[in-house]
């Protein structure tokens, strides 16, 4: 694995604008980002996209692997009109341009696409990046890949609108948990600043985004949260707090996957846990594993143990098995890490 450079340098960033420059305006550019899109991505990706609208270039498409479904929450967002599906990506784009992806593995079936191009730009934050791409804007100090996308856009000569804002302070909002995380520095809240400053209204942003879901997503976090097992004596004495979702809550409530997506932050924020576990099932026996930690784990250790990645205190891999299996090799990851 590559390791992450602390920032960008200007050479890279030198580079990721010639590529785009050099661009006829009906180039075929192609947008990623990562399977199961979050805010983050999707903001970060269609915000991007918007600029390069605003630059004048008419063939750029944006998408992601898997089921071509947008979580409810960002089907407003600006720019939604650039997602197509997967099977309609650009075959032999002229420029590929990945966010918030820390490793191929989170393209799926586009990881084509990506060693088709003559030029691909990866933009991102997670620490744990692979090092792939032809030009790597990574910078794991970023609050989120949007900190990346806001900064080329504007070495573009793109200036802010409200519509790029909008799809920025998404990306942002979502990734800091609504500015509540240590990840929040000055430098985040003058970012934020700039975007509001087109006009936005964050109070509307903010209740669409975080304050609004059915009634069936309620009833199934309650359930979902009704058995949750905290293990006090668990990572060495740290604690940890874990809970599983299946495919059958999910049907019976008549619920999309994405609601899961949510579901850790009631369940990290247990007092006598360091530690947080939410283990969905997306198949018959896999699992897509989300760790959180309140500063005493670097859970992205354990994750990229098994194959996955994020941040210090937000990470995640794919399980398998049975969900008390996951649980099991978490509580061994976590006795082998602080031992």
């Amino acid at each position: 694995m590559t390791s992450a450079p602390t920032e960008p340098a200007a050479e890279q960033w030198d580079a990721a604008v010639a590529a785009v420059r050099a661009l006829g305006g009906d180039a075929e550019i192609q947008l990623i980002c990562h399977v199961s899109p979050d805010g983050d991505a999707l903001g970060s990706m269609l915000g991007f996209g918007l600029g390069l609208r605003r630059l004048g270039f008419t063939g750029v498409r944006a998408t992601f692997p898997g089921e071509f479904r947008v979580p409810t929450p960002y089907t407003e967002l600006p720019g939604v009109d650039l997602l197509v599906p997967e099977p309609d990506a650009y075959l032999d784009p002229a420029l590929v341009l990945v966010f918030d992806v820390a490793a191929e593995s989170r393209l799926g079936g586009l990881v084509g696409r990506v060693a088709a191009a003559p030029v691909s730009v990866v933009l991102d934050h997670h620490a744990s990046n692979t090092g792939f791409g032809t030009i790597r804007l990574v910078d794991p100090h970023a609050a989120a890949t949007s900190v990346l996308a806001e900064q080329l856009i504007t070495r573009l000569g793109v200036p802010l609108d409200a519509e790029i804002a909008e799809c920025f302070y998404v990306a942002l909002a979502t990734d800091t948990g609504s500015f509540k995380f240590n990840s929040t520095t000055v430098a985040v809240h003058e970012l934020a600043g700039r975007l509001i400053a087109t006009g936005l209204r964050p109070g509307d942003i903010s209740r669409r985004i975080f304050d609004s879901r059915p009634f069936g997503a309620m009833k199934l976090t309650g359930e979902v949260l009704g058995r949750a097992v905290l293990e006090p004596a668990a990572a060495g004495g740290r604690g940890l707090v874990w809970t599983y979702a299946t495919l059958a809550d999910l049907d019976r409530h008549e619920q999309p996957p994405y609601v899961l997506d949510t579901l850790i932050d009631p369940v990290r924020s247990v007092a006598e846990a360091d530690v947080t576990l939410l283990v969905k099932q997306v198949a018959e026996r896999e699992w897509a594993v989300s760790l959180r930690s309140k500063g005493a784990v670097d859970v992205s250790r354990l994750a990229i143990s098994q194959g996955g990645g994020g941040h210090r205190l937000a990470a995640g891999f794919t399980g398998f098995g049975e969900p008390t299996d996951v649980v099991d090799t978490v509580r061994r990851l976590l006795d082998d890490y602080l031992n």
